[in-house]
C-alpha cells in the first residue's frame, strides 16, 4: 500500500527530527567520554606524563574489541544491557545507548592519534617550565590538537548517521525506520528515496559544518 504524501510528509518530518535528535544526543555523549577515554589513553602510554601500563593496556584492549563488532551486531548483542539501563529497547533513547558506547571508543582513538601527532617537543616545553600534567592537558594538548579532532568528531557524526539508521531496524525510531517499515516492506520506492535523499543532505550539512569549523580554527 502506497502512503499518502499529503499527510505522510508529517511523518517524515517527524522521523527526520528523531534523527537528528538522536546523533546530537550521542555526539554529545560520545564526545565527552571519547575524549576523556583518548586522553587517558594518550597520557597513560609508555614514557608518557602519567604512565600507567595497566590503565593503557585495559583501554586499548576495550577499544581494540568494541571498534571492530559491526554496529547490528552490537546493536543486538547489547539489548538485554540496554533494557536494563533504558528500561526498553525501542525508541531514540533506546537506539543512543549502544550508539553513544559505540561512538565512545572510535572518539577516544581518534583523539589519541591527533595527540600522537603532536611534537613531544613541546609536551617536554611545559614539563621544563614547571606545568602540572592536568595544565599540560588543557593548555598543550587539547588546543594543539583541536582542529585536526573536529574533523574526527565529523567522521564520527556521519557514522552517526548511519547508525542512526541501522537502529531504526530494530525499532529505534527515526528515518531508517521509516525506511524499512513503509518503504521496504511495504515495496513504495518514493519513501526509500526520500529518506535517502534526507539522509545524504544530513551527511552533507554535517560534513560542510565540521569543515568550516575546522578550519576556523586551525588559521587561528
Amino acid at each position: 500500500m502506497k502512503v499518502e504524501w499529503s499527510t505522510f510528509y508529517q511523518r517524515i518530518i517527524e522521523a527526520t527530527g528523531e534523527t537528528i535528535m538522536m546523533v546530537i544526543l550521542t555526539l554529545i555523549l560520545g564526545s565527552i567520554l571519547g575524549v576523556l577515554v583518548g586522553l587517558a589513553l594518550f597520557v597513560s602510554r609508555q614514557g608518557n606524563i602519567l604512565e600507567n601500563r595497566f590503565l593503557y593496556g585495559l583501554l586499548n584492549l576495550l577499544i581494540n574489541v568494541i571498534r571492530p563488532i559491526p554496529f547490528i551486531v552490537f546493536l543486538v548483542f547489547l539489548m538485554p544491557v540496554t533494557r536494563i539501563v533504558m528500561g526498553t529497547t525501542i525508541g531514540v533513547g533506546a537506539a543512543v545507548f549502544p550508539m553513544a558506547i559505540m561512538a565512545t571508543f572510535s572518539v577516544a582513538r581518534i583523539v589519541e592519534q591527533n595527540l600522537m601527532s603532536i611534537d613531544p617537543g613541546v609536551i617536554e616545553a611545559a614539563k621544563a617550565m614547571g606545568a602540572s600534567p592536568f595544565q599540560i592537558v588543557f593548555t598543550v594538548l587539547i588546543p594543539e590538537a583541536l582542529g585536526p579532532l573536529i574533523l574526527g568528531l565529523t567522521f564520527v557524526t556521519v557514522s552517526l548517521i548511519d547508525f542512526s539508521a541501522v537502529a531504526g531496524y530494530v525499532g529505534g525510531g527515526g528515518l531508517g525506520h521509516i525506511a524499512i517499515t513503509y518503504g521496504y516492506q511495504r515495496f513504495d520506492t518514493s519513501v526509500m528515496v526520500v529518506t535517502v535523499i534526507i539522509l545524504i543532505i544530513l551527511v552533507q550539512l554535517a560534513q560542510w559544518l565540521g569543515n568550516t569549523l575546522s578550519k576556523k580554527i586551525m588559521r587561528r
